[in-house]
């Protein structure tokens, strides 16, 4: 197969692009790389369009080489005819090439096979001709029973013959196409709960007598299935009208005029159809079910992640973190600009010790101490509380301060893991959760690449996924942003660093270990000095790692070292110095593009180079800002339908996204509340840490559920509770709110 030829038709690309862009990935160069820095070579496709290139040729190989076994094997069985080969080598699919396989693949002693060993192949073979008659059959018994020790009626012989014929029937290409088909249109997936738990109350009983259209059924609801199918709790089964297989069988395999031939072919249908192929054909509907449902889930998630990660840093300076707290007090650390330790302590604010007055008194005194600018208070249990005592606490302090609630999912994750042991070996486990929360309102991605991307709270089901390619898809995510926004090289942590183009996870401790015996970095070309540190490692990283006072003036910006000689004669042709040059929009902006394009620089890459000569080194994320919640609104019971709140989105999922409105419990937007257009993915309308303002619809205290709409007027239905009301079974349709109110307020509850 020509991989190249392939993806370029499915792609819509040049034979060009493809073909550098594979030389390129095979030769170890990064997709942010590629992406930033080989535009030339690539007709300046994007990343995405880079790992769709990565995906499908792996896909195409990987398929390949199994192609090259299925002949091999068909071929040493003496049973590979030009006619098979070639539908081998005109697959485009492994389930295809599966199918074709099927018929010849080792396998279990079976029925047929036993028919066989007896000699009843040429009964089969009759028996699956159109033109064969009774007679013929009856005649050929005759003979074979002359040469049989063991007696055997035709009763026996037909029976062995219809097993060898269904056995063909089930592993026919063609006909497993077909069923598949038939089931994924017409089929349903159906779950019933287990004898043991009926009349029990569970997080799956909403699924206890459910049945939904294969073809409708989305990724959430499905791995909702699976996993109570997994508990025990359910049992799941996809069911299609056997009529209509029947008939999808009969099509192709009935065509005989003879009555006695067509009754036993009827039996062979129904045999090969409930035995053998109605069971491989859930098992295949179920496992693209699952395929198809974990890609869905994985893409969202890694599209939640990349907001996250990508959400603006603070303003610079002196923050103070605080973890709120009950009983054991609120965890509070001081940390610089640069997100040093400078101080760490508790205060015991609100219940159940309500040292109020003593706990302003050491907050005043830190603030005045270290200069703080911000506090930041992590949004978990307390967070309302303690959030109330800083706004009165600032209303008695001179010096300007800015308060904000942050998001601490996964800050306990990475208080308790071996690179916060080894940031902070002689500290509690509680403040180091205090110092991430300060950290990461400073810079999200240089604190959440600390964090398995799993524990930070804006996936669904992301145990229930294939874990490789969540892995994979996560790894591609947090190592995109991070090359996206570069990292400051004399700053980075070495978890930011490994995920630098290039940059192994041993190679990222070694440059900090570098850092911390000879000081900060002075320029790009002394990274050369680290160990393990080769002119490929250079190559792919050098242009994402930035020096903000470094010696050269372009080791500050995302241009690559390989390209400052462009930048230099640039310079001298404008009678300027390099320095001169950075910022001159006058300049640059009359600057001749086609006068400097050679075979090694193109117009793709001196774009880039001028639009960061204009803006050095700056932050491509978006300007930061805080949100305020209504100082009225503290519990769940201060909320009623048709309230108008700000809020920000903690979690987008395919059928609406999650709120946290500052009473500790995150409401839910559907997909149908979000606007007064048609939208088919939540993502249309928000994203995650983006700050909206929502209608309350409906509340049950009861419960912890909150509906939210985004659209003025969205709450005329709305009321509010305070004990559940029975539920109605929930009608078995993708998008259903109520069904995917509790599935997801179970999984938040949880």
């Amino acid at each position: 197969m020509d991989f190249i030829e392939h993806i370029r038709q499915e792609m819509k690309l040049t034979v060009l692009q493809v073909t550098n862009t594979v030389e390129l990935l095979q030769n170890d160069n990064t997709i942010p790389f590629i992406a930033r820095y080989r535009k030339e070579m690539t007709g300046n496709l994007d990343e995405v369009q880079i790992e769709q290139i990565h995906d499908r040729y792996t896909y195409l190989k990987e398929m390949e080489d199994r192609r090259q076994t299925i002949l091999q094997s068909i071929e040493s069985q003496g049973k590979l005819t030009p006619e098979l080969r070639q539908s081998i080598i005109d697959t485009t699919t492994k389930q295809q090439l599966e199918d074709l396989y099927l018929p010849y693949k080792p396998k279990r002693r079976t029925r047929g096979m036993i028919a066989k060993e007896k000699g009843l192949e040429p009964l089969a073979v009759l028996l699956a001709s159109p033109q064969a008659r009774e007679t013929q059959l009856q005649q050929w018994f005759s003979e074979f029973k002359e040469t049989q020790t063991a007696p055997m009626t035709l009763e026996e012989a037909m029976k062995g013959a219809r097993d060898i014929v269904a056995e063909w029937i089930s592993e026919d290409a063609e006909t497993l196409v077909k069923l598949r088909e038939l089931t994924f249109r017409m089929g349903t997936l159906i779950s019933k709960v287990k004898s043991e738990f009926e009349g029990k109350t569970s997080k799956f009983e909403m699924y206890y007598d459910f049945s939904e259209l294969i073809r409708e059924i989305p990724a959430h609801r499905y791995l909702a299935i699976r996993r109570g199918e997994k508990e025990e709790v359910l049992r799941v089964s996809v069911e299609v009208e056997e009529v209509q297989a029947l008939e999808v069988l009969r099509s192709k395999w009935l065509r005989h005029s003879d009555k006695f031939l067509i009754m036993q072919m009827e039996l062979c249908l129904q045999d090969s159809w409930n035995r053998l192929l109605s069971p491989a054909i859930e098992t295949d509907i179920r496992l693209n079910l699952k395929t198809d449902s974990d890609e869905t889930s994985i893409d969202m998630f890694s599209k939640n992640l990349r907001q996250l990660l990508l959400l603006p840093p603070g303003k610079n300076g002196v923050v103070l973190g605080l973890d709120p707290g009950f009983r054991t007090g609120t965890k509070l650390v001081v940390v610089d600009n640069t997100g040093k330790l400078l101080h760490h302590s508790v205060i015991f604010p609100v219940p159940p010790q309500n040292h109020v007055a003593e706990s302003q008194k050491i907050v005043k005194n830190l603030i005045s101490t270290y200069q703080v600018d911000v506090i930041c208070i992590g949004n978990g249990t307390a967070s309302r509380e303690v959030s109330q005592f800083v706004r009165d606490l600032l209303k008695t302090v001179t010096r300007p301060v800015e308060h904000v609630v942050v998001n601490e999912s996964g800050a306990s994750v990475y208080s308790a893991s071996e690179m916060a042991r080894k940031e902070f070996p002689d500290l509690d486990v509680s403040y180091r959760g205090a110092i991430s929360i300060a950290r990461r309102y400073q810079d999200p991605l240089a604190e959440l690449v600390k964090i398995d991307p799993k524990s930070i709270g804006v996936g669904q089901y992301q145990h229930d996924v294939n874990q490789t390619r969540l892995k994979q898809s996560l790894d591609r995510c947090v190592e995109s942003c991070v090359n996206y926004v570069g990292v400051d090289l004399n700053r980075a942590s070495m978890a930011l660093l490994s995920y630098v183009s290039g940059i192994s996870k041993t190679l990222a401790q070694r440059i900090v270990d570098f850092r911390d015996q000879n000081g900060p970095f002075r320029s790009r070309e002394q990274i050369r000095k680290v160990t393990g540190f080769g002119p490929k490692t250079f190559e792919q990283s050098a242009g994402f790692l930035k020096i903000a006072d470094g010696d050269h003036v372009l080791d500050r910006s995302s241009v690559h070292p390989e390209r400052y000689g462009v930048v230099e004669k640039i310079a001298s042709d404008h009678h300027i110095s390099v320095d001169q040059l950075i910022g001159n929009v006058s300049v640059i902006n009359n600057i001749p593009v086609e006068k400097y394009i050679d075979a090694s620089v193109g117009a793709f890459t001196l774009k880039d180079i001028l639009e960061e000569l204009r803006k050095p080194g700056r932050d491509p994320r978006t300007d930061h800002e805080t949100i305020q919640f209504n100082e009225n609104i503290q519990e769940m019971t201060d909320l009623h339908p048709g309230m108008k709140l700000n809020g920000v989105v903690t979690n987008v999922t395919h059928f609406g996204a999650f709120v946290d409105v500052g009473v500790h419990q995150d409401g839910l937007i559907h997909i149908s509340e979000m606007s007064d257009r048609f939208i088919a993915n939540p993502l249309e309308a928000c994203s995650v840490g983006q700050k909206v303002v929502v209608y309350v619809k409906e509340v049950d205290v009861e419960r912890h559920r909150i509906s939210l709409s985004m659209k003025p007027g969205g709450n005329a239905a709305g009321k509010k509770t305070g004990k559940p009301k029975a539920e109605k079974a929930p009608a078995p349709v993708s998008g259903d709110f109520q069904s995917d109110l509790v599935q997801l307020m179970q999984k938040f509850n949880r």
